[in-house]
């Protein structure tokens, strides 16, 4: 054996015994082997954070995280004994029966009812939510303001009527600047290319985000969250558990300091202000020039009356709706016969909640918000308000019948008429004696009276 090879070898033999014993790690010097040994076991001391699955160790929470969330993320190990819930990390299980299970009243928001797991939490969503500032006073109504900006564009629009700001093809004018360019970003949306088309509907948009939003919303794809009392669908969860406090266990937290009507949103409340209190109506039609306080309610007029859209097509009678709540409203009452929404004081019975408040507040609470400009004559409907205005000031009668020229001043009363005395139809049976009758009103009567033997009403 040369020299060479002697080198070589004691090389190779020194090599070899420079492995680490925790990593198996190969060194060529010694003093790089140690010092490899004490960074694993100084970082080792210093990971603090152990997987519970699987017992590997990080340095930092977010590693641990990151892991459990990789790793292990189909598996949920973790369930509630209250409610079945399945959480991947047992401190996600423990923070769900903090707030969802245990009654921490400390933590509770007073102002609306939802709960936090720490108290410095529960202070800046106070701050935020229920404790806005506002130090300018208006000296007129008392009405208050954030800013003095604000508080000038409310005494310029509100009480002096001023409204400086005209948009220059549609000759409508805005009190406020960001109404008019809010207005013509609506216009071009409405009337620049649309190359997006919709492949579920006849529906076309400008750009690509557009069309998605659509498609969520209307098309509900990709809406993985379903309400269990209604079947309405969602993107998110947080809209779900929204929509749930909401619509099913009527919370409504933001009530008027005006007329003490209550609402489930804020936005609601404030474009309740704006239009029936201030009167604002800042989204002119440009076809028909009806003004409305909301732009979404101008969008949804001009497809409905203008556009002709009614895209929702009733499975049973082919009856079409403009939005899909109205047909699942005409599903469950009409075809399932459910009205689930029982009056206490009379007994009457509803299909939808809303058609329930309303009849409450202006039958039993003899609520009547919606005055006639020109009789003063008060109305507890919108509705009848507008069919008064129509028929008393404007003598209108728009709808008439084509067997006999009769003119009607609401649709509904055409097709009520057509209905019952050219068709001779009688949808409305008595369930105890099938006596039959054209219109509900007379059946209701007819019970009452024959059934019930009641004498307070009239016998028709």
């Amino acid at each position: 054996m040369d020299k060479s090879e002697e080198i070589s070898e004691k090389v190779f033999l020194d090599v070899k015994q420079n492995v680490c014993d925790i990593r198996q790690k190969v060194f060529t010097l010694e003093s790089s082997m140690i010092t490899h040994q004490d960074t694993i076991t100084i970082q080792n001391e210093q990971k603090n954070y152990t997987c519970d699955k699987c017992e590997k160790k990080f340095e930092f929470q977010s590693h641990l995280s990151r892991h459990q969330l990789s790793v292990h993320k189909s598996c949920k190990d973790f369930t509630c004994d209250q409610c079945e819930k399945k959480f991947v990390k047992k401190s996600s299980l423990f923070t769900h029966q903090k707030l969802v299970h245990k009654d921490s009243k400390d933590l509770t928001c007073h102002k609306c009812e939802k709960k936090f797991e720490n108290k410095s939490t529960l202070l800046k969503h106070k701050r935020i939510f229920h404790e806005v500032l506002k130090d300018y006073l208006c000296e007129k109504c008392a009405k208050r303001f954030g800013n003095r900006y604000s508080l000038l564009a409310h005494i310029k629009t509100v009480h002096e009527n001023s409204k400086d700001l005209v948009h220059e093809e549609r000759k409508i004018k805005f009190d406020r600047k960001s109404n008019l360019l809010f207005q013509r970003k609506t216009v071009v949306q409405h009337e620049g290319p649309k190359n997006f088309s919709c492949d579920k509907c006849i529906e076309k948009f400008k750009n690509k985000s557009h069309l998605r939003i659509h498609l969520k919303t209307v098309h509900k794809v990709c809406n993985n969250y379903s309400c269990n009392d209604c079947g309405k669908k969602f993107g998110r969860e947080l809209h779900l558990l929204s929509h749930q406090k909401i619509v099913h266990e009527g919370c409504k937290d933001y009530a008027c300091d005006k007329c003490e009507q209550k609402f489930g949103y804020k936005s609601h409340l404030l474009g309740h202000r704006r239009t029936v209190h201030e009167g604002r109506r800042d989204f002119a039609c440009d076809k028909c020039e009806k003004k409305f306080g909301d732009r979404g309610n101008l969008i949804k007029h001009q497809k409905t009356i203008h556009e002709g859209h009614k895209d929702y097509a009733c499975d049973k009678c082919e009856k079409k709706f403009a939005q899909k709540t109205h047909l699942l409203s005409h599903q469950k009452t009409v075809h399932e016969g459910r009205k689930d929404y029982l009056c206490k004081i009379c007994e009457k019975k509803f299909g939808d909640k809303n058609n329930l408040i309303k009849h409450q507040k202006t039958v039993h609470e003899g609520h009547k918000d919606f005055v006639c400009d020109k009789c003063e004559q008060k109305f507890g409907y919108k509705s009848v308000l507008l069919s008064h205005q129509k028929t008393v000031h404007e003598g209108r009668k728009d709808f008439a019948c084509g067997k006999c020229e009769k003119k009607f001043t609401r649709k509904r009363g055409l097709l009520y008429h057509q209905k019952t005395f050219h068709e001779c139809r009688k949808d409305y049976a008595c369930k105890k004696c099938q006596k039959k009758f054209g219109h509900k009103s007379t059946l209701i009567i007819h019970h009452k009276t024959v059934h019930e033997g009641r004498k307070d009403f009239s016998q028709v």
